[in-house]
């Protein structure tokens, strides 16, 4: 436990940009359509940014809502209601289920 601290300051957690500039080491490369690049560099100056900063930030975000989308399981009201029901009160063991707790049991001893 000797060296750097492995607590984050609060000034550091006030600002994760800050944060983020003493960890970039990788880099990315990307060609990108004079256009294109009018917005980004617009959007990157009303934001007071520059545009790499702002780069890595939208795709940050987008990775975030990406990765959001496949790992978390949105339900409606109804089903939600169904599940927590089915957790609280579940249906009996089938026995195809108990054939394979019990098969279970003679391959794996404890």
């Amino acid at each position: 436990m000797y060296g750097k601290a492995t607590y984050i300051s609060e000034q550091e957690r006030s600002s994760p940009m800050k944060q983020q500039e003493h960890n970039r080491t990788a880099r990315i490369e990307a060609r990108i359509a004079p256009e294109a690049l009018a917005v980004v560099r617009r959007a990157a100056e009303i934001q007071g940014r520059s545009v790499s900063d702002f780069v890595v930030a939208a795709a940050q975000d987008a990775a975030r809502k990406t990765v959001a989308e496949v790992e978390v399981i949105r339900l409606s009201r109804e089903a939600q209601e169904q599940f927590v029901s089915m957790l609280l009160n579940p249906p009996p063991p089938s026995e195809p289920l108990l054939r394979a707790l019990e098969r279970r049991r003679t391959l794996i001893v404890e």
